[in-house]
């Protein structure tokens, strides 16, 4: 969850807000969807917990637009609308179950102020707990202007793979990262990816030099505070910074070679992503596998943010808060 109110000195695409309040808590909504096809009673216990708190959060702040979202584990389950009514009744939030497009929509326009590298193109993606959409995009030539408003980077097409660390974890097991789980998770997703990256040519691009990559996930803001060594998580380092893709397999052979509960006394870490840091590793080998860029962009923003700016562009007033509560925020 965030709460924020606009900031006048800057334009809200750009970031031009401030944050007043936030809340996260790894729930794993979609637990046992796989198999069930449901969302399980445990799970659904552990999101209304914390969505109580996110709703006693919003009273005590006056927020007074809400936009609140849930995504691919309310998509797939047979019984999300039992969920989301049950959502209503216990803590007053509405909740729109969002389409993997407006999904990655709004993950562009959270995270368009990150695409300034000078890239003609760019790889976008977000790796979930139960699916991970990845956006071909076109940036506008930098200084790009029409009537004085700056171009916004375009999706050319997307594509979402209906994997992510949580559905990983419960089809391979919570254990070790065998090389034949790893090797057997990056085929899948070369497996996923392939059309999509025939169609747009991204090879082509890639060979050019003409491609940024930038990843949105828990993954990635994971590996980026490993990277800088920091004793505890701290969003203003990890937000834009940029590594390589040997700094990226070290960390990842590092971590496989690591038991659960070292993974877990790793601070920025911690308990809740021990068992699924793995599975996350091997998902972004995948990717920089299929698309050998040599540099991934970190963004620790998102959904939230491009929520939270498309509410306060549309909004009449200026001086108005804004929250925006996903349900399963990404991991």
């Amino acid at each position: 969850m965030l709460i924020a109110r606009p900031d006048n000195q800057a334009p809200v695409l750009d970031g031009g807000f401030t944050v007043v309040d936030g809340f996260s808590r790894i729930v794993r909504l979609g637990e046992g969807l796989g198999d069930s096809g449901e969302l399980c009673t445990g799970a659904m216990d552990r999101t209304l917990a914390a969505l109580t708190i996110c709703a006693d959060k919003i009273a005590a702040r006056r927020a007074t637009q809400t936009h609140c979202i849930a995504t691919e584990a309310c998509r797939r389950a047979t019984n999300s609308a039992h969920f989301v009514n049950r959502v209503t009744q216990e803590t007053g939030l509405d909740i729109d179950i969002i389409s993997p497009e407006r999904e990655a929509e709004l993950t562009l326009l959270g995270c368009s102020s990150l695409l300034n590298t000078g890239h003609a193109r760019a790889l976008l993606f977000d790796i979930g707990g139960g699916s991970t959409e990845i956006q071909w995009i076109e940036i506008p030539r930098q200084g790009g202007r029409q009537r004085g408003v700056r171009r916004r980077p375009t999706v050319q097409d997307m594509i979402s793979l209906p994997i992510g660390v949580v559905t990983l974890a419960e089809e391979h097991g919570f254990g070790a990262m065998t090389p034949e789980i790893h090797h057997a998770i990056i085929q899948q997703i070369d497996d996923h990816l392939e059309a999509f990256s025939v169609r747009n040519d991204i090879d082509a691009h890639i060979a050019e030099g003409n491609v940024q990559m930038l990843g949105t996930s828990g993954t990635v803001t994971t590996l980026g505070a490993l990277h800088l060594g920091l004793p505890r998580y701290d969003r203003s380092r990890v937000d834009g910074l940029v590594i390589d893709f040997s700094s990226i397999n070290a960390m990842c052979a590092r971590l496989s070679g690591l038991g659960h509960a070292e993974r877990r006394d790793i601070s920025c870490i911690g308990r809740g992503r021990a068992d699924l840091m793995l599975m996350g590793c091997a998902m972004l080998g995948g990717i920089c596998r299929r698309w050998p860029v040599g540099k991934l962009s970190i963004a620790d923003r998102g959904i939230r943010e491009g929520l939270l700016a498309e509410m306060m562009q549309q909004s009449a007033t200026s001086d108005e808060n804004a929250s925006v509560l996903p349900v399963n925020a990404p991991i």
